[in-house]
């Protein structure tokens, strides 16, 4: 292929995130030329509401699905944790770059250092997972939704709306926000959702993709495949707390996995360790077992 036309969001953070997929891209294929088109989601458009309240994370790629079907755009980039868990047969996963930083992070006010203790903060965040493993760290914080892009959220901050808010590592490094980082929390502290810090990229299934064979990571692909089959198993997508997370070490996955008990309120975290080539039955046996163990 000589030329290729690549979709993206069209927010300040997902163009960024694309265009560091494209260098990459171009890294390995000099020759090729890429035009860069995006697209405002639905997602995007409706911030007055949390996700689960307007049909969950399918709504940050539904307009780039549609542009690679009707073959406005010949690959899409995506935040693998807004793909929803069940592929589209049509627009496989064709490629992911290697793993950003996983884990969450506390962002305080711009020049205001720590302040308060967080379990004196109220902070805003919009995802269930992130608030319900916050609240386990310290029970008296308050978690309030906040909606709208990186910027946005910040803006929110600075102006007093909130003590702190909780951010993916990735994204702000990756907009080159990483000094605005005040607290981050170790993957055991608040388990990451299935994907974060993975930016993957979706091609029509008949594109002949052999360009990305030297840009797709593949122990960051058998990751994302573990913590994908654990969610998709228990059928976790944008309302539920589930979340995943895998270290590949050699030919072996290191699996974690939280499971949320919507009768008690409860949540729990489990681990499991297997062969990296059996990377999706894996996360299929950790979400079976533990929905025996602790489901209603």
């Amino acid at each position: 292929m000589n030329k290729i036309v690549v979709g993206s969001r069209d927010s300040v953070l997902a163009v960024m995130q694309t265009e560091l997929v494209i260098q990459e891209i171009k890294r390995h294929n000099p020759t090729m030329e890429i035009e860069l088109k995006t697209f405002k989601t639905t997602g995007d458009k409706i911030l007055d509401k949390t996700l689960d309240k307007i049909g969950g994370k399918g709504l940050f790629v539904k307009e780039l699905d549609q542009a690679l079907l009707n073959g406005q755009i010949d690959i899409a980039v995506h935040s693998l944790k807004d793909v929803p868990m069940e592929e589209n047969k049509e627009l496989p996963i064709v490629a992911v770059t290697k793993r950003g930083d996983p884990r969450d992070v506390l962002v305080y006010p711009e020049g205001k250092g720590e302040g308060k203790a967080v379990e004196e903060c109220l902070i805003g965040s919009s995802s269930f997972r992130r608030r319900i493993q916050l609240q386990a760290l310290y029970p008296s914080v308050k978690v309030e939704p906040v909606r709208g892009n990186i910027q946005t959220r910040l803006r929110k901050l600075d102006e007093g709306q909130f003590d702190g808010i909780l951010l993916a590592a990735a994204g702000l490094k990756r907009a080159n926000l990483e000094h605005r980082i005040s607290r981050p929390f170790s993957v055991e502290e608040l388990l990451p959702a299935a994907g974060q810090g993975i930016l993957v990229i979706q091609a029509r299934k008949e594109l002949d993709c052999s360009f990305l064979s030297k840009v797709c990571d593949p122990e960051t692909m058998i990751a994302a495949q573990a913590e994908r089959a654990f969610v998709r198993k228990l059928d976790g997508g944008c309302s539920s707390p589930v979340a995943a997370y895998a270290e590949v070490h050699g030919e072996e996955v290191h699996l974690t996995g939280l499971y949320y008990k919507e009768s008690t309120g409860e949540f729990f975290k489990e681990s499991t360790t297997g062969k990296a080539k059996d990377a999706n039955q894996l996360g299929e046996a950790l979400a079976r077992n533990m929905r025996t163990k602790y489901g209603q």
